[in-house]
């Protein structure tokens, strides 16, 4: 597990593609479980050890995640979240050529299908909002593709992919939403690779960023 930075007020870390956010009762692992391990053994913790999950990533996203190690700094972080005072940035590869430099807003209704673990853009679903731009475009095999940096505004489930795919441009392998392409899951073309807010306590902005 690559620890990036941590106090006694939060700990930030690289969730690994094939790992989940929180545990689902399957034996799977699980970010959540994996810390709390991690501080009980770092630090000679006995009993249960709070760790507090803010923010997501998908099984198959690998990225900086951000955890809370007080209920106080939870509290703090999730409503910077709910004001949108974060700023999350993803790496993705889409099917086709896109060919903005600039920034791009993206919005549409999406709503999730419990049944079959997807997005869908339906009116009367929610909010969905990210701007994207390209950064090269270039082929796999017989597929151009393009790299595209995307600036995430709001977190629906499987967002950046119900969008991308519902504009054309699908993820690069991503079967579940449209795509032809097959790729092993530890390739799949989509890391968080930047996240910034300010600290719970301290109030002073931090910035985190990984190569993906």
């Amino acid at each position: 597990m690559e620890i990036l930075y941590e106090d006694n007020h939060i700990i930030v870390a690289v969730k690994p593609r094939g790992v989940m956010s929180q545990g689902d009762g399957s034996d799977k692992p699980d970010m959540l479980t994996i810390l709390k391990d991690y501080i009980k053994e770092k630090y000679n913790k006995p009993g249960n050890v709070f760790l507090g999950l803010v923010h997501r990533l998908d099984t198959n996203t690998k990225g900086v995640m951000v955890f809370a190690r007080t209920s106080k700094a939870a509290s703090r972080l999730s409503e910077a979240i709910r004001k949108r005072e974060f700023k999350k940035r993803y790496l993705a590869t889409v099917e086709g050529v896109i060919d903005n430099t600039d920034y791009v807003l993206l919005e549409n209704y999406i709503k999730k299908d419990e049944k079959q673990k997807r997005s869908f853009v339906q009116n009367g679903g929610d909010l969905a909002s990210l701007e994207y731009k390209a950064l090269r475009s270039y082929k796999i095999g017989g597929t151009t593709v393009t790299d595209v940096d995307i600036l995430l505004h709001t977190g629906r489930f499987h967002q950046i992919r119900c969008q991308m795919a519902n504009l054309g441009h699908p993820l690069y392998g991503d079967a579940k939403y449209g795509s032809r392409n097959k790729i092993d899951q530890e390739e799949f073309p989509l890391v968080a690779y930047s996240l910034e807010f300010a600290h719970p306590t301290t109030k002073e902005i931090m910035k985190f960023e990984i190569r993906g």
